[in-house]
């Protein structure tokens, strides 16, 4: 069975940090291209981060470029996801995902979701 599972979220203050992880099983992610996403309650999911199978391409929303940092550990099966300078507007639910990563660094999601991770900024 094809599983993505987030893990790592939780309460932090404003200027906090945390890394969210998502770990694969039923299938290697050598030659899976996997994203980031976040969901705020009333607000549209917003898609935050991705990285290529090799992890040589980034790519990341002006919302959270400068903070935010995406790297993969292929020998682990897991992606993470490290969250500096949070704030309140970063309070949502994350998700992992595969993606499809093209040449142009567009970057769209697949049917392959995890459950997502709470992360609450306040103080």
């Amino acid at each position: 069975q094809l599983q993505l599972v987030e893990s790592g979220g939780g309460l932090v203050q404003p200027g906090g940090s945390l890394r969210l992880s998502c770990a694969a099983s039923g299938f290697t992610l050598d030659n899976v291209a996997l994203g980031w996403f976040r969901q705020a309650p009333g607000k549209k999911r917003e898609r935050i981060s991705c990285i290529s199978a090799s992890g040589e391409v980034t790519v990341y929303a002006d919302s959270v470029k400068g903070r935010f940092s995406i790297s993969r550990d292929n020998a682990k099966n897991t992606v993470y996801l490290h969250m500096n300078g949070l704030t309140a507007e970063d309070t949502a639910i994350y998700y992992c995902a595969a993606v499809l990563l093209f040449d142009d660094r567009s970057c769209h999601e697949t049917d392959y979701w995890g459950r997502g991770t709470q992360v609450t900024v306040s103080s």
